[in-house]
């Protein structure tokens, strides 16, 4: 079907006046005594009929899966209006991060120890998700020297996820600066589960990489995640699944397969509904999505029943799959066609992906991912 084009966009004064409403009703509207059935979370966006954009602003309520207005009753419906903003239901699935069990962690140590084999190995389950997993081999998933962004990496108890690209130091900090991989928090840290200074691989288990043989960088630094049930999800104040790992600098390098050198970042208030954006990850290589909402807050499955809340998201029409997590998103500036870093991929469904602006993992990591603003 063909879009018309100028109705894909929202105008920064429609933009303002939907973040007005979302602001004004997020809490409320997500608040455990108010929850209704299936809904995962509240984004801005547009408002779409009949299957076309309408170029109007509107809160978009994300839900697992929509039900038959007869099955619910009426304080089960999405209000038509939130806040004086009209509404629309948009359903997104059960978002994972990983897309799948792509990226779901191996064993705990208790497990691995039952696991073990007579001759000491351990059983990591590789041979079992090779089997239950149709994940094609692709390029990417292959060992690479110097890293790049786009290419499998993984902390040796992940199976596999995507380099984002190579970063530094914000701030300078001493000479020569630090070099590092940069990635998701459940990529490279196991989900909160790694220790600083562990080993990182490249590529990861799943793809072949063994330690120290793949070894390529130690981890240096997370974000941590919050989860339910250890903590009630409305608590939550995550913004970014991300994390670095130092490696030596002739050991990696900036570029993006088949996107090239980052050149700038773009902040939180420059990335719009519609925007146009791309990727390259480890499994669907390069893909294009468009933005349907921005400053979401969505609930996502980690696995072992551990949801996590995060808030101020990019969600995009469906561009990746399990083993892009990590991924750089970006967009070519209009003006000198270069690609301008917009967020980082970790999670996803079989219908949308979700995104973290690249102005908080820059500073909430304290690296530079290009020292323009685009």
């Amino acid at each position: 079907m063909q879009l018309d084009e100028s109705r894909t966009k929202l105008s920064a004064p429609q933009a303002a006046e939907a973040n007005r409403a979302y602001n004004a009703t997020l809490n409320e509207f997500l608040d455990p005594q108010n929850i209704r059935p299936n809904v995962v979370g509240l984004g801005v966006g547009m408002k779409w009929r009949n299957g076309e954009p309408t170029g109007e602003p509107a809160l978009l309520a994300l839900v697992s899966h929509k039900m038959p207005r007869e099955e619910l009753t009426e304080a089960d419906l999405v209000p038509r209006n939130l806040a004086g903003m009209q509404t629309d239901v948009v359903e997104i699935g059960y978002p994972m991060a990983g897309n799948n069990a792509m990226t779901q962690q191996f064993p705990t140590a208790a497990h691995r120890a039952e696991l073990t084999q007579p001759n000491g190995t351990v059983g990591y389950r590789l041979d079992e998700a090779r089997e239950t997993l149709e994940v094609d081999i692709q390029e990417l998933a292959r060992r690479r020297r110097p890293a790049q962004g786009g290419w499998s990496v993984g902390h040796p108890l992940i199976t596999a996820g995507t380099i984002a690209t190579c970063v530094y130091d914000l701030n300078a900090g001493g000479i020569p600066r630090r070099y590092y991989i940069l990635s998701n928090n459940h990529v490279l840290a196991n989900s909160n589960n790694a220790s600083i200074g562990d080993h990182i691989l490249q590529p990861g288990p799943y793809d072949g990489g063994v330690d120290p043989t793949d070894h390529i960088g130690y981890l240096s630094r997370f974000v941590p995640i919050t989860f339910e049930p250890s903590v009630p999800r409305e608590r939550h104040r995550n913004l970014v699944d991300a994390a670095i790992a130092e490696g030596q600098f002739h050991d990696l390098n900036r570029e993006i397969y088949w996107i090239g050198y980052v050149r700038g970042w773009r902040p939180k208030q420059n990335i719009g509904v519609g925007d146009i954006v791309y990727k390259t990850g480890r499994t669907t290589n390069f893909t294009r999505g468009r933005i349907i909402a921005t400053n979401a807050t969505v609930d996502v499955n980690y696995g072992g029943g551990r949801v996590a809340r995060f808030r101020e998201q990019i969600i995009t029409t469906n561009m990746s799959a399990g083993g892009d997590s990590g991924s750089l998103v970006v967009t070519f500036d209009e003006n000198t066609n270069v690609p301008v870093a917009v967020g980082l991929l970790f999670a996803g469904s079989s219908s949308v992906t979700i995104i973290n602006y690249i102005q908080h993992v820059r500073s909430l990591l304290g690296v530079e991912i290009a020292e323009r603003v685009l």
